[in-house]
């Protein structure tokens, strides 16, 4: 199904308030960043799982950057950033384009690794989770920078 800029806020219901870490402010503030980021990828992963779609890899490392999450969705390959902020804006405006080269780089390494190599269709998605658990989708929104 081709798909357009869409809300997935009924996706999930908000993830529950992370328990408090221990250790200093810093890493208190890592660790729960850490935390909120892996439920915003969780939830994003359920919401793709809901659409039909098959999770191909969670935060994939290659030699370039890391991939958040890469999703099949028939024949194409998504690589998908997930961001988490007050608001969708708030949470598109934390991808940097210096990240954006590193998802890109990475994903022709993981394409790499397929048997269609570089002819694969793929797409880049936005996942922007806000902090009340809705789910906005911009897809190929990472395609073009």
């Amino acid at each position: 199904m081709p798909l357009d800029l869409f809300d997935w806020a009924d996706a999930l219901p908000p993830p529950p308030a992370p328990a408090a870490p221990l250790g200093g402010g810093r890493s208190r503030r890592g660790a729960a960043n850490h935390r909120r980021g892996s439920a915003a990828e969780d939830q994003v992963l359920a919401a793709y799982e809901r659409r039909g779609c098959n999770p191909l890899a969670r935060r994939w490392r290659g030699r370039s950057g890391e991939v958040d999450l890469v999703i099949g969705d028939g024949e194409t390959v998504v690589f998908v950033e997930v961001k988490a902020g007050r608001d969708a804006a708030d949470a598109l405006a934390r991808i940097r384009p210096r990240q954006v080269a590193r998802i890109h780089g990475a994903a022709a390494e993981f394409i790499g690794t397929l048997p269609g190599g570089s002819l694969t269709e793929t797409r880049f998605d936005a996942a922007l989770v806000d902090r009340h658990g809705g789910i906005t989708v911009m897809p190929n929104a990472l395609g073009h920078l």
